[in-house]
């Protein structure tokens, strides 16, 4: 059976509010210099621990980990439901589902706070496994290493799972796992960051997730033909 991965944030939900909150509080709490809000917008997606790195190189490992303990503080708190599910995404995961396909999230975010994320919208039937970052980033925190431990855990075949996101995380993280890519303009990232991260289509509405995902996989079995 083909197994999809889906990133959540920026993929089936916008959770910029709730993301952008939290890191302004974590910047205010550690004192450091403010970022414009198109800075911040570019740490949703990637590993926290990798954006900090990115802004703020002048941080040791102990302040990134402080720093991330901030940003968790309030966002498991209160700004984790500052979200909302994307128009036509429910819709997009039914079609998918009754299609045959396995449905499973691979997110950066941490493991725990997704569960949450997926409980309160009432998504847990769609998704056979929910696939996230540790809580300190220590041990699973980039996409790759996310996705890796889903296509294992899950059992997929590569050649017919498909990783479906809206940053270059998500698409390098698939072909550095060897599966191909489904990128999504709806979210935060573009075509032009999507293609040069080697995703293997990129569709622009969750209306178009089911025929993306078939062409995908079309694509990569005629490939391997």
């Amino acid at each position: 059976m083909a197994q999809l991965f889906f990133d959540f944030d920026g993929t089936i939900a916008d959770s910029e509010p709730g993301i952008l909150h939290s890191i302004k509080y974590m910047v205010a709490k550690m004192q450091l210099p403010a970022l414009s809000d198109p800075q911040y917008r570019t740490f949703i997606g990637p590993a926290l621990n990798a954006s900090l790195k990115r802004y703020y190189p002048q941080l040791s490992p102990a302040e990134i980990k402080q720093a991330i303990l901030y940003y968790q503080e309030l966002y498991s708190r209160e700004a984790i439901f500052e979200v909302a599910l994307y128009p036509g995404i429910k819709q997009a995961l039914t079609t998918l589902q009754r299609s045959g396909y396995q449905l499973n999230i691979a997110s950066a975010k941490p493991e725990p706070m997704v569960a949450r994320l997926v409980a309160h919208f009432e998504l847990g039937h769609f998704f056979n496994g929910i696939y996230g970052a540790t809580l300190d980033e220590s041990v699973r925190s980039t996409k790759a290493a996310v996705l890796a431990y889903g296509l294992a855990q899950s059992g997929a075949d590569r050649q017919t799972s498909v990783m479906i996101g809206d940053r270059d995380t998500d698409m390098l993280g698939g072909y550095e796992n060897h599966v191909p890519t489904l990128g999504v303009t709806y979210g935060f990232g573009d075509w032009q960051e999507l293609t040069q991260a080697h995703a293997s289509a990129v569709i622009t509405s969750p209306s178009e997730l089911p025929a993306g995902v078939d062409r995908v996989l079309n694509r990569a079995l005629r490939a391997d033909a």
